[in-house]
């Protein structure tokens, strides 16, 4: 029977020189670094390598001894690490760091319409009534991973419902795609792309549910989400480059390939277990192994983007820079290949 094809000491060590490059970069306590310390938790929880934990701990308590910011949904994302390390050292600090963000999210958070959680950046309203796939990963996949710890109903169902009200607002039931926002003032998509890295939060944050959720099944929002993700995926595969990437555009053939996309739709497939996606997923390990610098910087990941006015926009992003969600996503990706063995798939959902 087919399966990965890797090397599993390379994988290790291209593992090892993205960590140590992430742990050299001067991120301040908001998304790009949460998604970076998502990977290198990622990275720990599967190889067991002591010094991962250990260089995010040193990392976040000087954050702790600095002062930690406190209310957009961006920020939230620094959760996810901070539940790994209470987990590996059950220091209560972590601990009341991700119940301090879940307070935010739960109580202070921008939401509208079905008590869906508006995408914030800043203290401003930045984005009145715009929902962004974004969100899954900042905000919804960390509830439902609280939720899940806490055998907390209330959490699970707004995390659920989180994911099912995005799905309803970006994804494109025509193609199974996802857009990059929704503005529910104006009731459209605004410019209307495909963006790469939308699909990446989406895909990935949707794959984990299944294996993270007890009794999955059992939940009717869950089954959105399984439809969803099968939907994407199953065009997604067909959008990849031969260099088994994807591009800023999905469906641009003149956009360039993107790797922070590539990274969390490749991993969204591992995760999915589907035996179906293999192939393309082994591209992806090839692709991907070339994206990265011999000092551990994964390249050609774009910058921050906004959703843009026009295809231009997303075309012009530059991706010159190492950026923290371009590491974490890759991180995430390369523990999903060595961990693959151990993938708990949702089955025929």
């Amino acid at each position: 029977m087919a399966g990965l094809e890797y090397n599993k000491q390379e994988i290790e060590e291209v593992i090892d020189r993205i960590v140590e490059r992430t742990m050299r970069m001067d991120m301040p306590w908001d998304w790009p670094c949460g998604v970076a310390y998502y990977g290198i938790s990622k990275a720990y929880e599967v190889t067991k390598n002591e010094k991962y934990l250990n260089l995010m701990k040193n990392r976040v308590d000087e954050y702790i001894e600095l002062g930690i910011p406190y209310g957009t949904v961006n920020i939230c994302a620094m959760g996810h690490c901070c539940i790994t390390l209470y987990e590996a050292t059950e220091d209560q600090r972590y601990w009341d760091i991700v119940m301090d963000k879940v307070k935010y999210l739960r109580t202070e958070a921008l939401r509208f319409g079905d008590s869906v959680l508006q995408h914030t950046v800043s203290a401003n309203n930045d984005f009145p009534e715009q929902a962004w796939a974004d969100t899954l990963f900042m905000a919804a996949f960390f509830l439902l991973r609280v939720g899940v710890k806490l055998n907390d109903a209330d959490l699970i169902d707004d995390a659920l419902n989180q994911y099912y009200w995005h799905i309803k607002y970006l994804q494109d039931p025509d193609t199974g795609l996802w857009y990059h926002g929704y503005n529910n003032i104006t009731k459209d998509h605004m410019s209307g792309f495909y963006w790469g890295r939308a699909n990446a939060w989406a895909a990935y944050t949707m794959s984990q549910v299944g294996s993270i959720l007890p009794e999955c099944y059992l939940y009717p929002k869950f089954m959105d989400i399984a439809g969803s993700l099968n939907e994407q995926l199953a065009t997604i595969k067909t959008l990849q480059t031969e260099n088994g990437l994807w591009r800023t555009i999905l469906d641009d053939p003149e956009s360039y390939e993107e790797v922070s996309a590539s990274a969390g739709i490749a991993a969204a497939m591992l995760a999915k277990g589907n035996p179906l996606h293999i192939k393309y997923v082994n591209k992806s390990i090839k692709g991907l192994l070339e994206q990265v610098s011999p000092d551990g910087r994964v390249l050609n990941v774009s910058g921050g983007t906004a959703v843009m006015k026009d295809r231009d926009g997303y075309r012009n992003i530059s991706r010159g820079w190492i950026q923290g969600w371009g590491q974490g996503l890759a991180l995430a990706f390369f523990a999903g290949v060595l961990d693959y063995e151990n993938t708990r798939s949702d089955g025929a959902l």
